[in-house]
């Protein structure tokens, strides 16, 4: 908790204060030294509460970093974009969120279609085919400026979102089927835990972005091509990050 408040904290205050200041370099060195004492405490305790020879599965360790990548892509997008529609398009807080509707929406039948898929084309693939599915999606709101209307921004945020109704049940199974089944729980925990500080990350991100007076449509367009960029990474280290069975 330490290491990731401080290193957000730090990205927050970096929008404002730049990456020179003392305060944000400060916030770093102590995000830094938490993570080492958290690894080095965990490494030698004999009941951790978070196993470390888990990530030795490569499997394991990907789906872990998939999650990572994509709630930051993803989460921190939809945190940019409620302030793109209130700040720049100066929609209501009720009509932002009747714009977020469709995106989220799609996400609840799409999850439930992804074990189908899944079935035929496997898991990994599955999960490979959402993340393209989100970066394309990225990339198709970069021409997005201030006044841009609404019908030619709903359809890539409902793929954006339909990327990840794909990865998230896959992701799922395929990191609890690599661990035995009396460390599901905790592996489980794990997976939460990874997305829920990407979400975290993601917003002071791509709030340190769009932070600079001046600078809300530049950090929003970087915002959308980094997202493009980790996405594509979270689909090229699931589908070809791991040999062995059901790799497809």
């Amino acid at each position: 908790m330490v290491a990731l408040g401080a290193l957000a904290a730090a990205v927050i205050e970096a929008g404002v204060r730049g990456w020179s200041d003392a305060l944000v370099i400060s916030g770093l060195v102590l995000a830094l030294i938490a993570a080492v004492a958290f690894v080095w405490q965990e490494a030698r305790v004999r009941q951790p509460m978070l196993p470390l020879a888990l990530f030795k599965h490569p499997l394991f360790a990907r789906c872990a970093l998939v999650g990572l990548l994509a709630n930051v892509a993803i989460y921190g997008l939809i945190f940019v974009f409620s302030l793109y529609f209130q700040e720049i398009n100066r929609m209501s807080a009720f009509a932002t969120g009747l714009a977020f509707l469709p995106m989220f929406g799609v996400v609840f039948p799409v999850n439930l279609l992804a074990p189908r898929i899944a079935e035929r084309i496997g898991p990994r693939a599955t999960i490979a085919l959402g993340a393209m599915l989100s970066a394309i999606a990225c990339v198709a709101l970069l021409p997005i400026a201030p006044g841009t209307s609404y019908a030619a921004i709903v359809l890539p945020l409902v793929g954006l979102s339909c990327g990840l109704g794909l990865i998230v049940p896959p992701l799922t199974s395929s990191l609890l089927g690599s661990v035995d089944r009396s460390r599901s729980g905790v592996a489980a925990g794990v997976l939460n835990a990874t997305r829920q500080s990407g979400s975290v990350l993601g917003v002071a991100l791509f709030g340190a972005l769009i932070g600079p007076a001046g600078a809300f449509m530049h950090g929003l367009r970087l915002s959308l091509m980094i997202s493009a960029a980790l996405t594509l990474a979270a689909a090229g280290a699931i589908r070809w990050g791991v040999s062995g069975a059901g790799a497809r």
